[in-house]
């Protein structure tokens, strides 16, 4: 699963789709793989670097992804005549916590990056992801985040 195949069903585009592939997934986990932290034009980069909270936004994209794959999953299994999962809805990062940063930045790191998504919890207002971004060597960054699922339905945004 490339980037234009992720670019279809995750609504960053261009410049803003972040991630590069999908390695591997399934209902619980996502891990995905980028080069992107080292493109001189980042949309964000700020002040010629790339800091490392942004990986926050990496781990956010591999959750949405997880999402659409899940979502995608259950519609199938629903066709199929099993029991209706979540279908794929649009989340809205919630909070983020126990983060840990590693590193200084992200635009300094050669390798390519891997950053992976745990699905811990969830229902159909809201999912619990823990998550962690590395090189071939460490983790650079981890935590937990909170999403909200369908946020701008239900908060009238």
């Amino acid at each position: 699963m490339n980037r234009a195949w992720i670019e279809a069903r995750i609504p960053h585009q261009g410049r803003m789709c972040l991630l590069d592939e999908v390695l591997a997934w399934d209902a619980h986990h996502i891990r995905c793989s980028t080069g992107t932290h080292r493109a001189l034009d980042n949309p964000l980069r700020s002040h010629d670097r790339l800091g490392i909270a942004s990986g926050i936004e990496y781990a956010a994209q591999a959750m949405a992804l997880h999402g659409a794959l899940a979502g995608a999953a259950a519609r199938a299994s629903a066709a199929a005549g099993a029991i209706a999962g979540a279908a794929s809805r649009v989340g809205l990062l919630a909070s983020v916590r126990d983060v840990r940063l590693h590193v200084l930045r992200l635009d300094d790191i050669e390798a390519d990056l891997l950053c992976e998504a745990i699905h811990l919890a969830g229902d159909n207002f809201t999912a619990l992801y823990e998550f962690a971004l590395h090189d071939k060597d460490r983790c650079l960054l981890s935590g937990r985040a909170s999403v909200v699922l369908d946020a701008s339905r239900r908060l009238r945004l």
